[in-house]
């Protein structure tokens, strides 16, 4: 046995009215040979979303109420059983099974302790300078989560990723930036319509600068992109 076959991934995909899009989502990880379980979390949707999962015999999770992404990741974890954690939006496209694996490879052979992914689609300035460091796909250790999932569920509902970042920064993990360079994560105006587009976006804005200050997301960022070189 080598030091790889001893990770296991759990794939934790939030979801909250997102059948449109979650089924070519699925096709990506259903049956991967890196991934030895798939956990929808969804969060009380007023769409289809539910049944587009179990046709895909996933694990399902129905939240009695809409609670927000942190929360129902910290559902996922909660019943997970992976060494390590994958982390996927419901809505991307253009994802394959290729790109799932070069976000997981580096991790399952210990090059890196985490890895976060760069889309085609991440602003401009994110892709300048090669990091999305609110991407919300990720590979980590569960261990590093497990014993704070009360203190995730108790953040703003979209605080989990700089959240993340925090731990990360603390204990001083190497991270590798994955570049996925046809995967787009699509706008909210154009899942929800322009007007209520901006306002999702302006709520999930102020819930990061409710769970770190503007300053402290300018030093995420320089710390997560000291991470990226050390050790190389």
């Amino acid at each position: 046995m080598t030091e790889s076959d001893c990770i296991t991934v759990s794939c934790i995909i939030p979801a909250f009215n997102e059948a449109a899009r979650i089924d070519a989502v699925l096709s990506a990880v259903v049956g991967h040979p890196l991934i030895h379980e798939v956990i929808v979390v969804d969060d009380r949707s007023r769409d289809a979303t539910v049944n587009v999962a179990r046709r895909r015999r996933v694990r399902v999770i129905q939240l009695k109420r809409n609670q927000g992404k942190s929360a129902a990741v910290a559902q996922g974890v909660a019943a997970s059983h992976g060494s390590h954690i994958l982390l996927l939006d419901a809505d991307l496209v253009g994802l394959s099974t290729d790109d799932i694996t070069a976000l997981i490879y580096p991790v399952l052979h210990h090059s890196v302790d985490a890895t976060i992914s760069l889309r085609s689609n991440s602003p401009l300035l994110w892709r300048a300078i090669g990091l999305d460091y609110i991407s919300g796909e990720r590979v980590f250790p569960r261990s590093l989560v497990a014993d704070r999932l009360k203190e995730m569920r108790q953040l703003p509902r979209f605080g989990l990723e700089v959240w993340l970042n925090s731990l990360w920064i603390e204990l001083q993990l190497h991270v590798q930036v994955v570049g996925w360079s046809h995967v787009i994560s699509p706008l909210k105006g154009r899942k929800m319509g322009w007007w209520r587009g901006i306002r999702a976006d302006a709520r999930m804005m102020c819930d990061i600068f409710r769970t770190i200050s503007p300053r402290d997301a300018l030093q995420q960022i320089y710390a997560l992109q000291r991470s990226r070189f050390r050790g190389n």
